[in-house]
C-alpha cells in the first residue's frame, strides 16, 4: 500500500503542477501564452505521462472522485479510498505549495485565482452555480465511463492512458469558461488554498458534484455498457 499511496501522490503532484502550473506561468503571457487551448493539453499530458509511469503501481488514478467511480465498478476496493484520497490531496497541496514558491518569485506576482475553481463571479465565463454543478457532474460521468472502458478487457491493451489524456483535455476545452474545470476534487483543493480570492469557499462544489458525476458514471458503466461476456473488467 505504501507503493501505491506514494505514486498517487505523485501521479497527483504531476497532474496538479503540471495543468495548474501551465494556467500559472505560461497562459496569459502576452504574444507568447498558451492559452485554453494550451492549458487543456497540459492537463491531458500529465494525466496521460503518469498513468504510463505508475498506473501500473497505483492503478493510476490521480483523484478521488476517479476512484470512488472505480470502486462503484468493481474495479477498486472500498477499503482503500481513504489512503488514495489522502494521497491524492496531499499531493496537489505540495504541489500548489511548490508552483506557488515558483510562481511568487516574479516582482509582480498575484496570486489572483491560482488556477482554481469556481462558478458565479470566480468562473472564467460568469456561469452560475447550477451551470457549474451540471458541468461538473456531466463531464465527470464521461470521464469515469471512458476511463472504465479504456481500461476494460475488450480494449486495445497498452492504449488506455491515451484515451484517458485525450479525454481529459477535451473536458477541459469544454469546461474552462464555465469552472475553470474541475473534475477533480484533490486539484481543486490544492490550489484554493493559495488563491486570493473566495475560492476556498466555493470548493465543497468541486467535491460533491465530481463525486456524484463519478457514481453516475460507473452506474451507467455497470448497468449499461459493461460487456458481461468479460465479466467485471
Amino acid at each position: 500500500m505504501i507503493k501505491k499511496m506514494a505514486a498517487e501522490f505523485l501521479g497527483t503532484f504531476w497532474l496538479v503542477f503540471g495543468g495548474c502550473g501551465s494556467a500559472v506561468l505560461a497562459a496569459g503571457i502576452p504574444q507568447f501564452g498558451i492559452g485554453y487551448l494550451g492549458v487543456a493539453l497540459a492537463f491531458g499530458l500529465s494525466v496521460m505521462t503518469m498513468a504510463y509511469t505508475v498506473g501500473g503501481i497505483s492503478g493510476g488514478h490521480f483523484n478521488p472522485a476517479v476512484s470512488l467511480g472505480l470502486a462503484i465498478a468493481g474495479r477498486f476496493e472500498f477499503r482503500n479510498l481513504v489512503p488514495y484520497w489522502a494521497s491524492q490531496v496531499t499531493g496537489a497541496v505540495v504541489a500548489a505549495a511548490v508552483l506557488y514558491g515558483i510562481a511568487s518569485g516574479k516582482a509582480d506576482f498575484v496570486a489572483g485565482g491560482f488556477a482554481s475553481n469556481g462558478f458565479g463571479e470566480l468562473s472564467p465565463g460568469g456561469y452560475g452555480l447550477t451551470a457549474a454543478l451540471l458541468t461538473e457532474i456531466t463531464l465527470t460521468a464521461f470521464f469515469l465511463i471512458i476511463i472504465l472502458g479504456s481500461t476494460s478487457s475488450p480494449a486495445l491493451a497498452g492504449f488506455a492512458p491515451i484515451a484517458i489524456g485525450l479525454g481529459l483535455t477535451l473536458i477541459h476545452l469544454v469546461s474552462i469558461p464555465v469552472t475553470n474545470t474541475s473534475v477533480n476534487p484533490a486539484r481543486s483543493t490544492g490550489v484554493s488554498l493559495f488563491a486570493d480570492t473566495a475560492a476556498l469557499g466555493q470548493v465543497w462544489l468541486f467535491w460533491i458534484a465530481p463525486l456524484i458525476g463519478a457514481a453516475v458514471g460507473a452506474f451507467i458503466w455497470r448497468g449499461v455498457l459493461q460487456s458481461k461476456e468479460f465479466g467485471t473488467q
